[in-house]
């Protein structure tokens, strides 16, 4: 079969031919791509029987043209980038790599809480530019509420990691859970309760905008929200006006409603108190030689079973 990798998925190619000896051994071709080209993915996957990828949007376009695919490897938790009802429809199996950047993501999670409280992107500016003083104080996460929206893998992580900072923390999840310190309650006395409101659920049609403005309108005057989860999990323009308005203190963001760079007329820019992350929550080296093993032992297992060697 013909695998193909359209992206080096933040590796170098030696690293991914080295993961794929065993593939290659027994007979399968495979192809990897040194760049990132969403442009030329049609082109580059002709004639995959197998296509690995991470968060490039892969839509009807890119399946027409593709009529020997049977896998898709997604190197990435979520998929809501690929168009699964084509998949479907195609029978085209697709497998993701669930777990690869739990820790990346938790740990910076917590960066941005701290980041957010101490100001360290506005001191970092102003020590820099040699005028004027710091900006003081910052406030410590230390004994604050966090409140996790969605506790999977990583909210959980997140969980602990704030426990460890000596945060009290509590949770809403669809379905409650048993998790050592957290306390599970509703998602309005969450809102009410936290100082801290972090966000881990994945995005579908119940979760889009599941954070609007009657929303902050519960919250503390004090409270900052983290999102890592996805973008239009919040209505990016009511989160900017609460920001502008005072009606919650602070934002951290690692995603948005679309892929960085952002547009320049998003709201967001515009609105203060904000620590603006390029969606780089998942990418640290532990966790993209992490995803490599996850994303060719899927494919492995998906050859496994009809024992197919060519």
């Amino acid at each position: 079969m013909k695998i193909v990798f359209l992206e080096p998925l933040g590796l170098k190619v030696e690293a991914i031919e080295k993961a794929c000896d065993d593939l290659k051994k027994r007979g399968h071709e495979v192809v990897i791509y040194p760049d990132r080209r969403p442009e030329k993915n049609i082109e580059r996957a002709e004639g995959a029987d197998v296509v690995v990828e991470s968060n490039m949007p892969l839509r009807k376009d890119f399946f027409d043209a593709c009529p020997n695919l049977k896998m898709l490897s997604i190197a990435f938790t979520g998929l809501d980038h690929i168009d699964m009802e084509e998949c479907k429809r195609r029978n085209i199996i697709v497998k993701n790599a669930a777990g690869y950047s739990t820790e990346a993501v938790a740990e910076e999670t917590i960066c941005m809480m701290i980041g957010l409280y101490r100001h360290v992107i506005e001191n970092d500016r102003i020590t820099r530019s040699c005028k004027g003083p710091s900006i003081a104080p910052g406030r410590e996460i230390g004994g604050k509420t966090v409140g996790i929206i969605g506790m999977g893998a990583i909210g959980q992580r997140t969980a602990a990691l704030a426990q460890a900072f000596g945060c009290k923390v509590i949770a809403w999840n669809r379905t409650p859970k048993e998790v050592p310190g957290v306390t599970f309650v509703d998602k309005e006395t969450l809102l009410k309760d936290a100082d801290i409101v972090a966000l881990h659920i994945a995005l579908n049609n119940e979760t889009r905008d599941f954070i609007t403005a009657k929303d902050f309108a519960i919250m503390k005057k004090t409270a900052i929200i983290v999102n890592a989860a996805r973008g239009p999990v919040v209505n990016t323009k009511d989160l900017a006006e609460a920001l502008k308005n005072g009606t919650i203190a602070g934002a951290a963001l690692d995603v948005y409603d679309g892929e960085p760079p952002l547009d320049s007329s998003n709201p967001i820019l515009e609105a203060p108190n904000t620590m603006l992350m390029p969606h780089v929550g998942f990418a640290t080296e532990e966790a993209f030689e992490l995803r490599l093993g996850i994303v060719v032992d899927n494919i492995m297992r998906f050859l496994a079973p009809c024992g197919r060697s060519e």
